[in-house]
């Protein structure tokens, strides 16, 4: 029989689609409150490698990331992403359900990088309360891997390298050399 073992806090990221600067700026607001300080905010990145969220959000999307100084426990990313679908909810286009933003909580450990969605496929799993995560990235012999499955903008090495930042300021965080 397994042993069950102490289950070990990760790091919060926040991925954010966005075209108004302060939009995300009150949204980074709402997110540190509930979560705390911030310990990494990345530069802006333009968001071209998808047209998907252009007829809700807008055109010329932007995209960064934050990671925050506390950790948290992996049981309650389904919490954390009802949580930012509700401050989602706060900046919609007026008169519409079409939201101004967009935020995508994940999870990263010194393994892997994990995102939550309310979407299912076969590659995810349920983890509760109508939301689903999945390994986007996994970390082995110094860098990021993607999967078939992983979204074209975090196969980049842009995005890698962000998560690899993050990593490093984790690894310091937990007193791993």
């Amino acid at each position: 029989m397994g042993e069950i073992k102490e289950v070990k806090e990760e790091k919060l990221v926040m991925g954010f689609i966005y075209k108004e600067d302060d939009i995300y700026l009150k949204a980074k607001e709402k997110l540190i409150e509930k979560f705390g300080n911030i310990d990494f905010e990345s530069n802006k990145i333009s968001f071209i490698h998808t047209d998907y969220y252009n007829k809700e959000i807008g055109e010329n999307l932007l995209k960064k990331f934050i990671s925050f100084e506390k950790f948290v426990l992996p049981d309650i990313l389904a919490d954390i992403k009802l949580f930012t679908n509700d401050v989602e909810k706060q900046f919609l286009y007026e008169g519409t359900n079409k939201r101004k933003i967009n935020i995508d909580p994940g999870l990263l450990s010194l393994s892997k990088f994990i995102l939550a969605t309310t979407k299912n496929y076969d590659h995810r799993i349920y983890i509760g309360k109508g939301i689903y995560a999945e390994v986007t990235l996994k970390y082995t012999q110094k860098d990021f891997k993607e999967f078939e499955w992983t979204y074209p903008d975090f196969r980049t090495d842009e995005y890698k390298n962000i998560l690899k930042i993050i990593r490093e300021i984790y690894k310091k965080q937990i007193n791993v050399l």
